[in-house]
């Protein structure tokens, strides 16, 4: 594709081809055909050119002649009414001030006729009020004022986010604390990252040493002493996690919660730790039972209101996995999301209704009223995204449910377990950042203690509980 550039001619030859440059410039430059001149064309004009830029030099594949003088246009002579020298250019007059004009010539009021107009009884006015319902306070407040036939809908109360978990490092420092001095580096490493964050921090001292000349560490002995010293600094963090949860009991996240009564397993060692394991596991089944009498409280309370779009999502997050909805309120449930779904109900609707259902425990009671009788594609495309959770609606827009995919990709071989050297396991490693998340322990086939990571294969059916309805959710309830 050519380009267009602005070129210098700057000399000519005897076989008609001309020399040029860019402009101003002394490279770019190279050479044109003169057949591509315009004519009167000289040497030191500035032309535009459109040039190919190939990979052996530029071609310059035409030439535009310089644009000629403008020519000015005819202009017409307006000719107004003469006027005078002295006459102004600009006339200016004021308008009187007030409602009726220059109030001079009003005429002068008389007692008693401000009372009159025309036979009727004089105007009470009432006294301006600042108050918190005026106009004026209203204005302020950007508040407006409520109609009597607006109806009105109460809006619900915010529920409050639950507290999520800060442990202290009061156990944690005294564990690091106890350990000799030339282990602190290797500890610290393992509360940062465990096994993986010891290599790492391994491999980077033998990079620095064999820049350096000198004699590198094997990592054999230095892995070893990590895993020795992994169940002691993982129970002391567990701890601060335990006495931090137990505090904060009544108000504690319940995920955070789980994951520490999940982890005690490993985290606790003797019999006070087990004592704390005991206690936060009462706790959490205390927390569990009444927060699933809350969750029953409020799709209830939903469905009565008439928001079974919200009652919906909500009871796809019960606190306590695998628990069923009572009969009573999983037939009412079910009932609200089918009169949800009819013929005449608006396809945005209908589809919110649908991805709110797909997710529910009465997804399969439900069976609409009918369809849409001209589905659009945006519908569809809902309907073919939720197909493999509701089939028996799926059918009846002619989509096939298709069964999700469960192949997971085969897992990395592990290499053999490094040999233990005969290295003094007193080297030191430096102190390192820490290791990023991604990295796994590869290389070192040890069981490591549970830590928070199992509290999500409890979670799968316990989801985190919405602090208020989405917009989705409001604008499914409000047809």
């Amino acid at each position: 594709m050519s380009r267009r550039i602005e070129v210098e001619l700057t000399s000519t030859r005897e076989d008609g081809t001309w020399t040029w440059r860019a402009a101003g410039a002394k490279l770019p430059k190279g050479e044109l055909s003169g057949s591509l001149l315009f004519a009167g064309a000289k040497v030191g004009d500035v032309v535009r050119a459109d040039a190919d830029f190939m990979m052996d030099g530029i071609d310059i594949i035409a030439v535009l002649p310089p644009k000629g003088a403008r020519k000015e246009p005819e202009r017409i002579e307006v000719v107004g009414t003469p006027r005078r020298d002295d006459e102004p250019l600009v006339t200016t007059k004021l308008a009187p001030k007030g409602r009726g004009g220059d109030r001079r010539d009003r005429k002068p009021r008389r007692e008693g006729d401000g009372d009159k107009r025309d036979g009727r009884p004089p105007r009470e006015r009432k006294p301006r009020v600042e108050g918190e319902g005026s106009q004026d306070a209203r204005r302020k407040s950007g508040t407006r004022a409520h109609h009597p036939n607006r109806p009105t809908s109460p809006a619900p109360e915010p529920k409050p986010k639950a507290k999520r978990l800060r442990a202290g490092r009061t156990h944690r420092n005294a564990a690091l604390a106890a350990l000799p001095a030339e282990q602190k580096p290797i500890a610290e490493q393992v509360l940062r990252g465990g096994i993986p964050a010891v290599r790492q921090a391994v491999e980077k001292q033998n990079e620095t040493n064999k820049a350096e000349g000198k004699p590198e560490i094997s990592p054999a002995p230095l892995l070893q002493l990590a895993e020795q010293l992994m169940p002691s600094l993982r129970s002391a963090e567990w701890r601060d996690k335990a006495e931090a949860a137990l505090a904060d009991l009544p108000e504690l996240d319940l995920r955070d919660l789980r994951s520490v009564v999940v982890a005690s397993d490993a985290g606790a060692r003797d019999d006070e730790t087990r004592a704390l394991a005991d206690q936060l596991k009462t706790g959490l089944a205390q927390r569990v039972e009444s927060e699933q009498a809350a969750w029953l409280t409020e799709i209830t309370e939903l469905l009565a209101g008439g928001r079974a779009v919200r009652a919906l999502r909500v009871s796809s997050r019960p606190p306590k996995a695998g628990a069923p909805l009572p009969a009573e309120l999983s037939t009412k449930l079910a009932e609200a999301a089918a009169a949800s779904l009819t013929p005449e109900t608006g396809q945005d609707r209908f589809a919110t209704v649908l991805d709110a259902l797909a997710f529910s425990p009465v997804r399969t009671q439900v069976t609409p009223a009918g369809i849409p009788s001209e589905p659009t594609p945006e519908l569809l495309a809902a309907v073919k995204k939720v197909a493999a959770r509701l089939p028996q609606i799926a059918a009846l827009f002619g989509v096939e449910a298709t069964a999700p995919s469960k192949s997971k990709p085969a897992a990395k071989p592990r290499p053999p377990k490094p040999v233990i050297a005969e290295t003094p396991a007193s080297a030191v490693v430096p102190d390192t950042e820490p290791a990023p998340a991604a990295a796994a322990d590869e290389a070192t086939p040890i069981a490591e203690p549970a830590a928070e990571a199992p509290a999500a294969a409890e979670e799968t059916a316990t989801a985190e509980d919405s602090t208020e309805a989405t917009q989705e959710d409001a604008a499914g309830d409000e047809a």
